[in-house]
Parts: structure tokens; C-alpha cells; sequence
């Protein structure tokens, strides 16, 4: 009776114990597990961004500018080397594109950082030199493979960040910038197809076993800078020049900016002849339509 009676008693008391210890994991888990979910999301984006005359600036959006600046430290360099070795015109054509791309978009990307208080690189980076490499050693038929197809690779990549940053960038700078990026670089993917020699299965198992690449880490709160180094050269040779250094002011409007926006607004030559045409033409098809149901 007495070993009966206890062993009632524990199990009385270790059922009490555990539902207790259930009750009050019941109530733990639920906080534990919503916790670290203030640092995602939309937590993160605003923890991330920072206020400047043109709408917040997220972390994504100056990982973009930076990388389009570093676009540009070895994609122009590459093109002028294609004018110079590329066997076919196409070939060339596509280095043309890329140099002429690029220097028109260094400047914007330049302007841009300047007037968000932002630095930016003035070499490549290790990879992108590793790229330039391959290019100097290489010659002829090989080169121009090389060259369609490093380059293909590289502006496929970039393409879909350009539209994502497009898409939900909150700052008018920044999306004004992604509009000229991508039509620059959608401009160097056509040309670059255009050589004939890109091997689109290569870049589609590329892209099948590609992983994400990580955040380009760049500096984040706006604000005065010091002035970077002057760049050092980074170029297939000597002869190949880097653009200029992201050192120049941010650029003035030019005298006549609103003459010619307004002059985009007002109607062109012939526009108001054209419109007091289209009743009369609107006119005639209805008698015809009408001549057409009586012979009917």
C-alpha cells in the first residue's frame, strides 16, 4: 500500500510539473520565436537607409551606384582595347558601343555620388582585373571569343540588378540612373550578341548554378567626404586609360535647360494641319461606310 500510494504521488506531482513546464513554453515560444524578426523586412530597410533631398537611400541603392562605377573602371578600358584587336567589325563596333556606354555613364554615376556625399571606387575589383587579364593574353579568334563572351556574362548579371533597383529604389537620383544604366547596358548586350559568338548554353548553366552574389560593401550615410586618391592605372596596357577619378563636382544645370524642355512640350511643325485634317478624314470614311450598307 505505501509503495502504491507513492508511486501515486510522483505521478500526481510530475504530471502537475509537466503541465506547468508545457504552460509555460506555450507562453515563451511564441515571443521567442517572433523576436529576431525585428531585423528583417521592413526593419531592415529603414534601419539601413538614410534621408537626403531626394528620398531615403538604401544600402541597395549605394551597393548600385558603386557597382556601376566599377562598370565602368574595366568595361571601358576593354572596349577601347577590342577597337584596337578585334579580327571582325562586329567585334570592334561592340568595343565602340562599350567605350562610348560607359563614358556616358561614368559621368552620370560621378555626378550622382557627388551629390548624394557618396565615395566611390577608382580601381577594379579583383575579378574585374582578372577579366582585363584574360583579355591581354589572349589573340586573334581567341580574343574575340573571349571578349563577347566575359563581356556578355558580365552585362547579364548586371542587367537584372539594374531592373530590381529600377523597380523599388526610393530615391529620384538613383532611378533616374538606373534608367540610363539600363538602356546602356541592354545597348552592350545587343551588341555584343550581334558578334555571333556568345555561347548562350554556357551562360545558361552559368546562371543555373550561380548563387547570389553578395553586397558590393559600400560607405553609408551621405554627408562630406574626403577626396579619393588619384587613381592608379589598371589596363590591359600601358595605352588604355581609365575614366576620370570620382573627384569632379557635381554638374550645373546649362543655360537654356528650360527652352529646350519647354520647346519638347509645344507642338511640332504640321501638328495643328494634321489635327484639322482628321474630322474630315474621320467624314469621309463614315460616307463610305454608309454607301457600303445602302448597296447592301
Amino acid at each position: 500500500m505505501r509503495s502504491i500510494h507513492g508511486r501515486g504521488l510522483f505521478t500526481g506531482t510530475g504530471l502537475i510539473i509537466a503541465g506547468l513546464t508545457t504552460t509555460l513554453v506555450a507562453l515563451f515560444f511564441p515571443l521567442w520565436s517572433y523576436a529576431d524578426r525585428s531585423g528583417t523586412g521592413v526593419d531592415t530597410l529603414n534601419a539601413e537607409s538614410v534621408s537626403t533631398g531626394f528620398g531615403p537611400l538604401s544600402a541597395q541603392d549605394r551597393d548600385f551606384v558603386t557597382k556601376v562605377r566599377l562598370a565602368g573602371l574595366w568595361e571601358l578600358p576593354a572596349g577601347q582595347q577590342a577597337e584596337e584587336r578585334g579580327t571582325t567589325k562586329a567585334v570592334r563596333t561592340a568595343g565602340e558601343h562599350l567605350v562610348e556606354g560607359h563614358t556616358f555613364l561614368d559621368a552620370r554615376v560621378r555626378d550622382v555620388a557627388a551629390r548624394l556625399g557618396l565615395e566611390l571606387p577608382n580601381q577594379p575589383s579583383e575579378q574585374q582585373r582578372a577579366w582585363l587579364a584574360t583579355l591581354s593574353a589572349a589573340r586573334g579568334e581567341e580574343y574575340d571569343r573571349q571578349f563577347a563572351n566575359i563581356l556578355r556574362a558580365a552585362h547579364g548579371k548586371v542587367f537584372g540588378l539594374v531592373a530590381q533597383i529600377r523597380a523599388n529604389t526610393r530615391n529620384s537620383l538613383v532611378r533616374d540612373l538606373a534608367d540610363d544604366a539600363n538602356t546602356t547596358v541592354l545597348d552592350h548586350i545587343t551588341v555584343l550578341e550581334a558578334t555571333g559568338l556568345v555561347d548562350f548554353d554556357a551562360l545558361a548553366r552559368d546562371a543555373a548554378s550561380a548563387s547570389a552574389p553578395p553586397l558590393t560593401h559600400s560607405p553609408a550615410p551621405p554627408g562630406p567626404k574626403t577626396s579619393p586618391r588619384p587613381p592608379v592605372p589598371a589596363t590591359p596596357t600601358p595605352t588604355y586609360s581609365l575614366p576620370p577619378a570620382a573627384t569632379a563636382p557635381p554638374a550645373e544645370d546649362g543655360p537654356g535647360a528650360e527652352d529646350r524642355d519647354g520647346a519638347e512640350g509645344r507642338d511640332g511643325p504640321g501638328d495643328s494641319d494634321n489635327k484639322s485634317k482628321q474630322p474630315k478624314d474621320r467624314r469621309r470614311e463614315t460616307s463610305h461606310l454608309g454607301d457600303a450598307s445602302s448597296k447592301l
